[in-house]
Formats: structure tokens, C-alpha cells, sequence
């Protein structure tokens, strides 16, 4: 469909996405968003910035909102009808942020339940009674083990970025988490990449769904322009100081590879007058919102990262992307650039290139869609 308009949708959705000016559906929300409608279980594939998430909140919040208007609200405490499954508290946040764009109409509640905020946030968070929940999985299994929380009228259930949290090892909370739920529930799996590990899942426990890959999975998406920079090793320093000598709208994200990289690069862009911060793993989760939200409304022009900040990061768009050191990984690689060149707008991904980058490299030709 090219339309929202010709979606199966209740007016409160309708007249939301009417207000916010979304008009034509992405390719994955197009596809997929109509067979979640239809109640089918369904693993969607598509490249970072596709609007994944959008393409199942619509379905979810439809769901409930019809029960609801069947005679059928949610009235017991602590017993969501739809849990959306995320690998981290950043990716957690936006995915709410989502799904509260729509609850002003609808009048449905949703709550987190996230690692990296204390127990008793989590408990606090399940109180009452609510329709969705987005959560960590080691946090879920945990409530669950205490009683906390009960999944015995899930109607749905939402793996998102399933890629990253079966590299955390989530194959197994994953498999309890299936389990604790209805058997008839509705299922769906969305995912950047299809790494060995989330094939594992699909066959376990996507066998019946319907497999929906837009046209630039695993590829960046046309969009974007990519430069690859030849540079000695040891002599990237001098070579970055040229290229943000040209600052670009909307900022710049510098990837490195290692905490100890990040914090020192970022002491030396100091040095030269450069106003820019750190978001990487080990910090304090006030500070690093605090930089995240200065870099978001514009207060500094760069922010350097590790990998932590290249999938689910909360920014509608960046300018340009730097990668100071090349991951090892092409699914990292496919996460950082996917920051920038989102939802259809050009972007820009400056890769600075080694002797020993050569093997991924060379696999970067084949990321460009096919006309």
C-alpha cells in the first residue's frame, strides 16, 4: 500500500498519523504492517531507520484498542496484552516514545520495564492495570521469577532488534519468555540482519510466520553516499581535523571501536576547540542521557561512540557519520551507518580506511541496492 490512508485502521490511529503528517507508509511498514492487521505472525527484516517500529506499534495498538471497544478493557493489575521485546534501555525509550504518540487518542497505557533502572523502578512501573509493555529480557524473566508480572493474556508478542539481543545470549530468556505466554498469541520478529543465531530463533520459534525482507536488508540504503579515506595507522588524527573543518547539518557521529579510543579521542577534539561529548558503555546513565539530548538539539557538534550507540539510538537523523576505526563486524557496520540517511533522507558515511580494514572493505561494494 502506498498510503496509511488504505490501512485498516481505527479513526483514533488514523487521525493521529493524519495529525503527525505521516502519509506514505515505509516498505517494511507496508508490507508488514498489513499482515500483523490480519493476525499473522511475522518476521520483518529491514535496514536500520526503515521505520520498523512503527510498522508493528500500529498493529499492537489497533489490537487493543479494538478489545477494548468490544466490551473487552484490560482490568487486571500487572497483565499486559501486548509485550514488546528490546536488547537495551536506549532502544526501550524510543520504542515507548512511539507508541505514546498515539496513547493521547486511544487512551492506552504503556509501560517499560528496562535493565539499567533499579527493581524498584521496575516495580513501580507494573502497577495497575496497562495494555503494553516494553522491556529487556533479563529484566521480564526476573519479574516474572518474583511473580511481578504475568503474561497470561498476551494477545501479542514483539521481538525488535533481535539481531543484537541474541548476541547478548537472549535465546534462551527468549524461549521462557514464549512460553510463559497463550499459546494461540500472535508473534513477530523484526531485525536489521539475519545473523546464524536469529535463524536459530526463527526455526524454533517462527516456523509458521511469514518472512517479509524489504529490498534493502543488509544493504545501506540508497540514500546514502559513502567516502572510504585510505590513512596510515596512527595518522587518522590529522585526516579527521580536515573533514569536520566542513561541518554538516544536523552533526556529526564518530565511531571507535573501544572505550579507551572514545574517551581519548574526545579529549583531543577538545583540545583543538571542538565541542563534543561521549556515549559509550560504562557511564553514568544521566550523563550519557545528558549528552545524547546536547548532541540531539544541537548545543554540540560531534559525539563520539563506541557500538553501544549504533543500534536503536534515539536520533531521528544525523548529518554525517565517521568511522575513526572500522568495526570488525559487518552487522556493527550496517548499525552505525544507520544513524544517518533515515526514513529517505540523504546522509553521509566517511569511512577511514587501513591496511588491516581490507576484508571488510571489500565487502562494502556489495551494501549498495540494485537499481
Amino acid at each position: 500500500m502506498n498510503s496509511f490512508a488504505g490501512f485498516k485502521l481505527l479513526a483514533s490511529l488514523q487521525g493521529t498519523l493524519a495529525e503527525k503528517g505521516l502519509v506514505t507508509p515505509t516498505e517494511i511498514q507496508s508490507r508488514a504492517t498489513p499482515a500483523l492487521l490480519e493476525g499473522r505472525s511475522v518476521v520483518g527484516v529491514a535496514e536500520t531507520g526503515s521505520g520498523k517500529t512503527l510498522a508493528y506499534a500500529l498493529p499492537v495498538l489497533n489490537l487493543m484498542k479494538s478489545l477494548e471497544n468490544k466490551g473487552q478493557p484490560v482490568t487486571v493489575d500487572s497483565q499486559p496484552r501486548a509485550v514488546v521485546m528490546v536488547p537495551t534501555r536506549e532502544l526501550g525509550e524510543q520504542v515507548s516514545k512511539v507508541f505514546k504518540i498515539f496513547t493521547h487518542a486511544t487512551r492506552l497505557r504503556v509501560r517499560t520495564v528496562l535493565g539499567g533502572t533499579t527493581p524498584e523502578v521496575a516495580k513501580k512501573n507494573l502497577l495497575g492495570s496497562f495494555e503494553v509493555l516494553v522491556a529487556t529480557p533479563g529484566r521480564l524473566v526476573r519479574l516474572l521469577d518474583r511473580g511481578l508480572v504475568s503474561l497470561g493474556d498476551v494477545q501479542i508478542l514483539i521481538f525488535d532488534e533481535a539481531d543484537q539481543m541474541l548476541d547478548q545470549g537472549f535465546l534462551p530468556d527468549a524461549q521462557h519468555i514464549v512460553g510463559v505466554c497463550p499459546p494461540e498469541r500472535q508473534l513477530a520478529l523484526f531485525s536489521a540482519t539475519v545473523s546464524p543465531a536469529v535463524e536459530s530463533l526463527m526455526a524454533k520459534l517462527f516456523a509458521g510466520a511469514e518472512v517479509i525482507r524489504s529490498q534493502g536488508s543488509h544493504k545501506v540504503v540508497a540514500s546514502l553516499i559513502t567516502e572510504n579515506r585510505k590513512v596510515i595507522d596512527g595518522k587518522r588524527f590529522p585526516l579527521l581535523e580536515t573533514l569536520l573543518a566542513s561541518p554538516v547539518p544536523g552533526g556529526t557521529l564518530i565511531f571507535t571501536n573501544t572505550r579507551e579510543q572514545c574517551d581519548t579521542l574526545a579529549e583531543s577534539l577538545k583540545d583543538k576547540g571542538h565541542t563534543c561529548a561521549i556515549y559509550r558503555g560504562e557511564m553514568d546513565k544521566i550523563e550519557r542521557r545528558a549528552n545524547l539530548k546536547a548532541f540531539r538539539d544541537g548545543k554540540i557538534e560531534l559525539l563520539i561512540s563506541t557500538d553501544l550507540a549504533s543500534r536503536g539510538l534515539d536520533l531521528e537523523h544525523v548529518g554525517r557519520v565517521i568511522n575513526y576505526h572500522l568495526p570488525k563486524e559487518m552487522d556493527n557496520y550496517l548499525h552505525r551507518v544507520g544513524r544517518t540517511a533515515r526514513a529517505g533522507r540523504k546522509g553521509l558515511v566517511i569511512n577511514l580506511v587501513t591496511e588491516r580494514d581490507k576484508a571488510l572493505v571489500s565487502q562494502l561494494d556489495g551494501l549498495r541496492p540494485r537499481r
